[in-house]
Order: structure tokens, then sequence, then C-alpha cells
């Protein structure tokens, strides 16, 4: 799927200076992948197919982490480990690499990853404490959206005033629910960046445990939405904290307690607070720095016309911040990396 060209340059301009295990009972590869994994000297795949090959997918029952959770997959879910899942987003998708990979990747069965219909879910852990769910009834998630959607406002000015793209929270592509029995929240923003005809999904999946939060991030396009929603149930049911892990188990006399609560999880970090500087790398997939065995096969999706001519000489190829008198906060230092950067709570965002 094309992505307009001043998209890529915000994100390249904006992250380029700032450059979150599993096993499991057996295996499967999606199809096809009859090809051998052959790589050249340069550690180049031969083909894409060689490179989903080299994959290992796995089914059914995955344990996360030292005993951290459990993924009871179905048929129609697979499932990429650690190692893998950092190959996929980095060498397969083009993502620059996470200092901390995450536990692995969801993916649905018998869909080659590269594929334009695929899609993934990165699977994380945020070690925060126990959040409270007690102020769930309370959230006016509309309220919310205003206050989000003001902030980044807010923090267009900036952007524009540095040269980096606007984004616009444009609405909840799903509004925030929250399943109390199951301790389970979910949620999916749409964003637009500049004059782009294409939005971008931001769909989450948050699910409480007594130390901290599972973080599922689904990575998929905006016109993807039906079949993401199609596919929540199924992994909402088969995400289950393990024993000794349960958010019932929560022991106020032991356990940490996170400063924030559910509001903080939904809203993330905010435009105003965070100069928002690049929301869209992991979540609009397969895009820059692509090995170069992936130019003949993702050159329909994409056209990589830079700003401003890239130094390097490498072929990149496209995949698989008021008052009158008050002076203007100075930008941040550090802008959110990744659209999951931006989900996870920050100090200044706690409700």
């Amino acid at each position: 799927m094309p992505i307009k060209d001043s998209i890529l340059a915000a994100a390249l301009a904006a992250v380029l200076p700032f450059l979150s295990v599993a096993h499991a009972d057996s295996t499967a590869e999606p199809e096809p992948a009859a090809a051998v994994a052959e790589v050249d000297e340069d550690g180049q795949w031969s083909s894409p197919e060689a490179f989903v090959a080299s994959l290992e997918f796995k089914t059914g029952r995955v344990v996360l982490g030292d005993d951290l959770a459990t993924l009871n997959l179905p048929d129609s879910l697979v499932f990429l480990d650690s190692d893998n899942a950092q190959r996929l987003l980095v060498d397969g998708w083009g993502n620059p690499p996470d200092d901390v990979p995450p536990l692995g990747m969801i993916l649905p069965a018998g869909i080659s990853p590269l594929a334009d219909e695929s899609w993934g879910v990165t699977v994380e852990y945020e070690d925060s404490g126990y959040v409270s769910d007690e102020d769930a009834a309370d959230i006016d998630y509309g309220d919310m959206l205003e206050d989000m959607q003001s902030d980044m406002r807010e923090s267009n000015a900036w952007r524009e005033e540095n040269g980096y793209e606007t984004v616009q929270l444009v609405g909840w592509a799903a509004e925030p629910r929250y399943d109390a029995e199951g301790k389970k929240l979910h949620w999916a923003k749409e964003l637009k960046f500049g004059d782009s005809d294409i939005n971008t999904l931001n769909y989450n999946i948050r699910v409480l445990g007594r130390k901290g939060v599972l973080v599922l991030n689904f990575v998929a396009n905006m016109d993807q939405l039906a079949e993401i929603e199609a596919n929540v149930p199924a992994v909402l049911a088969a995400t289950e904290f393990n024993p000794g892990q349960r958010y019932a188990e929560f022991n106020p006399d032991l356990d940490t307690v996170a400063a924030y609560g559910l509001g903080a999880l939904v809203a993330g970090k905010l435009a105003a607070k965070t100069g928002l500087v690049a929301m869209l790398l992991v979540l609009l997939k397969k895009f820059w720095f692509i090995p170069v065995v992936l130019f003949g096969w993702l050159g329909k999706r994409l056209s990589l016309r830079k700003k401003d001519p890239s130094p390097s000489t490498e072929e990149s190829a496209p995949a698989a911040p008021a008052a009158a008198e008050r002076k203007p906060e100075e930008p941040p230092q550090t802008p959110a990396q990744t659209v999951m950067d931006l989900n996870k709570p920050d100090d200044a965002d706690k409700r």
C-alpha cells in the first residue's frame, strides 16, 4: 500500500537523531514458504520467501518471559519469539532496532508476514506496578479524546516551526472498552500525518497483572480495521497472566502500586508533553531501511523520495509545544520513537 512521501520524510527527520522469551509446543510456517533460506556474502536473503522460511513460527501454547504469561493461540494465529520478532520488525519491515525487543509477535496463520494483507501484534511487558482500575467507571473517554486532540494541536505549532509534518488525532477508531472481569483494556486511535490521504491505525490492548501490564500493539494499516477488530476477541481470549502474576493476586504489603490508572494507559504520552515527533514507525509497518533483497518485491508499495537527500549511497528499499507573557516550553529532547512509545504512560500524564 503506497504511503505519501511526506509521511516518510517526517518519520526519517524525527527518528534519525534519536536512534520494549518465549517457547512453544510446536512450530508452523505460514504459506507460502517453500524457498530454501539462502544468505549471500553480505548477509542478505536471496528472496523474500527465503527470509520468511527462516522465521521460526510457533503454534498453540506459548509461555512468555520467565513464566510471566501464557498465550493459548487458536489455529488462526501463530507466534514469533523475541529474536524472530525483532528480525521481522527490523529486517523484514524496516523498523529501527529497539534497545529492548518485544517478547514476541502474534501473526495470522497462513499469511506471509511480507504480504500486503499481513498484520501483527507486538507483545511487550511494562514492569510498572499494579495499575488500579478503580477509576474505570468514572473515565469520560469523550473528554479524554478532546484533551488529547487539544494537546496534539498545541504540539503541531512546534512541529511546523521545526519543519516536521503535523499530526492529527482524528478520533477513536474504536472507543476504549474495559473488561473488568478479565482485566483487559483495548482501544484504537485514528491518526493523520500532514496532508496524507491515508490515515494510520493505532490499535492497542492492555492486560493488567499483579506487577505490571502486558502491552499488545497491532501493526496494521487503517484499511485493515475491520479485520483487526474481527481478530481482537481471539487475541484477548488467548492472553493470560500465569499463577503468581495475576491481577487478583496483588498483595498491598509486598507489591508496588503504579502512580496512574487506566486513563493514563489510554492517553499514553500526550502530544504537548512529548513533542510527538515520530509516532508512526512500527505501526505503519514495512517502510524504510528495508534490506536490498526486498526492493523489487516491495517497490509497488512506496516511492521513497526524501525531502532532503540522504548522504548514504546505499539503496533504501520499501518492504514487505499561553498566556501572552509566558515563554513557550522548550520542546522535549527525546521524543517518542514509535507509536508504541506514545502509548506508554509518562509521569506527566498520570490521570
